[in-house]
Parts: structure tokens; sequence; C-alpha cells
């Protein structure tokens, strides 16, 4: 199998602050309460033009730019989300044809905020067999449209984004393994159950909230502090190398108060820990696509360094891959 890795990222952001005084109120809290319970200060809301595939198709062209490749050089197109444009056509049709990359094979991935780390292991696989192609993994989320404004255990943390990262051959280094992982008994954990052939959309969904997103925040924690720890450690120890030797942790924005309990649980305290959160709030399947970008044109990521994302979300879902950064060349 040929090296594969990760070429160029993108990001993309609405321009819409909402700042934590601007949820407070109708969830009943305060903006102090948010922070000391998410240390979330402020996320961002599409504008009522923009859908999920405008936010994809921004954070693609990021990407491209970045690489110097243009939209019809891609083979593949995957586009992950939970809060696609509409229930058909798949949104990376519509940004395939926004994008102008007409010889790219397009689909959905909805694995929730799990959704960019399969994307890059489908992506990875696809490369493998076809070591001159091009993917282009895009995770974008609008979860603006699905929250209750009164329910404090969603609204302050959620927000809207996307980002993107190309996946290509490489010299050397690249994705060393993945670790997928799905937890179905669990699916309770995270819903929104109206919209669906069980329960289709009707006045009587809406009018209960059935159409909102719902999420038990404890039994969320518990799951991720139960099998990401392990699952990382696995995936790392699988490559012969030891958490001590990771660089730099991409982990899914869920909320930062958990997130500085997993990084120690976890083992990956002398890590570099990258983080957008605070400013951007949990967006969801694009949260660590905004993060892996962030630390990219920080300049951070240098070449070799140990790079391990990792994600977990609705279904339950837990994604996690672990890479040698090779920079551009």
């Amino acid at each position: 199998m040929s090296a594969i890795g990760i070429l160029a990222t993108g990001s993309y952001v609405p321009k819409q602050i909402v700042t934590g005084a601007d949820v407070a109120g109708p969830a009943g809290v305060t903006p102090e309460w948010i922070e000391r319970k998410t240390q979330i200060v402020t996320r961002r809301y599409a504008a009522p033009h923009q859908a999920t595939s405008d936010l994809a198709v921004e954070a693609a062209k990021q990407a491209l730019e970045q690489a110097g490749l243009p939209a019809e050089a891609l083979r593949y197109l995957i586009v992950s989300t939970s809060t696609p444009d509409s229930p058909q056509p798949p949104t990376s049709y519509l940004v395939q044809d926004a994008l102008g990359a007409h010889r790219a094979a397009c689909f959905d991935l909805n694995v929730v905020c799990s959704g960019f780390v399969y994307g890059l292991a489908l992506a990875r696989a696809l490369v493998a067999q076809e070591p001159d192609a091009y993917a282009l993994v895009i995770a974008a989320d609008v979860y603006s449209r699905i929250l209750d404004v009164t329910d404090r255990k969603t609204v302050v943390l959620l927000g809207d984004g996307a980002g993107a990262a190309l996946v290509g051959a490489v010299p050397s280094g690249g994705f060393l393994d993945v670790e997928l992982a799905s937890h179905g008994s669990a699916h309770g954990l995270i819903r929104v159950k109206g919209g669906g052939s069980r329960m289709p959309t009707t006045h009587e969904i809406v009018d209960n909230g059935e159409h909102f997103f719902r999420m038990d925040g404890r039994g969320v924690r518990d799951f991720v502090m139960e099998n990401v720890p392990g699952a990382v450690k696995a995936l790392v120890e699988r490559t012969g190398h030891r958490l001590a030797d990771v660089d730099h942790f991409v982990p899914h924005q869920a909320n930062g108060v958990l997130l500085s309990e997993l990084v120690t649980l976890a083992g990956l305290d002398h890590a570099h820990t990258h983080r957008t959160l605070e400013r951007y709030g949990n967006t969801g399947s694009a949260s660590v696509a905004l993060a892996l970008d962030a630390a990219h044109r920080g300049g951070h990521l240098r070449d070799g360094d140990l790079v391990l994302l990792a994600a977990f979300g609705g279904g339950m879902s837990l994604g996690a891959a672990l890479l040698r950064w090779t920079a551009a060349r």
C-alpha cells in the first residue's frame, strides 16, 4: 500500500457570532454558568440563506486552494453531515456542482460527530486502491436549525461550521492506522426523533418539539470516558508507538470541561491538544476538521510529527486516526 496522508486542509465558519448572553436567557442560565460548565465563550450561526452545502463549499475551496489543485482533479468527494440540506439529494452532490468537481464520485456520510474521521478512513482506503487519485473529505453541520433554545443541555454547546481535508499519496508517513467503533446499544443518548420514516414531520411532531436535537449529557460523558481512552491507547500501541510519542491531539470539540478530563484520563497531557471550542463551540462532525485546519494553518504541525485525531458522537460512534504528518512539498 502506498503511503496515504493529508495534503491540505480548509475550514469555514459563518460570520454571525453568538455569545453566551445571546443563548443564556431562553435556556434559563447565565453566561457565567455556560462558560464554567462548557468553557465555550462564543459560537457561530449560519445566516438565513446558508445551508450545510454552502458552508461545505467554502471549506472545500480553502483546502483546494492550499493544495493548488483544481476541483476537476478530485476523484472522490465525501461529505460528512447529520444536518443535510434536505433528505434528498445527497448534500455532496450539491457541493460537487458548486465546486465544478464533475469527475468526482460523491456520497454523504452520517456518523454524527465521528463522521470526519470515518470519512478520512474511507478516503484512505479508496486512494490506496488508486494511488494517483485525490479524495476530498468535508465535514459540515448547521445545528442552529435544529436547536431548542430552551434546552440548556444543547443550545449552549452547539454551533455551525465546516472543515475539509484533501487526502492523497504522500512520500512517507501519512495514516498509520485508524480505529472505528459503533455502539448501537447506546443510540438513545443523542437523537433527533422527528423527520424520518419512523416519525415523519407533521404539525404534531413540530408542536411536540420532536424535530429538535436532544442529548443525554451525562450519558455521553460516561460513554466517552469509558470508551475513548482505551480505543486511542490500543490504536497508538498497535502502530508500535506509545502514548508518550504523540505530539498533537486533535479531539472532537464537545465540551471544554469534558475535553480536559479526557486528555488526562487518556494519558495525553504531554501532547499539544488543539482546541477551537472556546470560540466556535461544538460544530458536530466539523469540529475535528476545524481544529485540524487551525493547527495546520497556525504552523503547529511539522513534518514528522505524530498526530492523533479522536472523535465521538451519536450512534454512539467512535473514530480515531493516527498519522505521521507530512508537510506540503
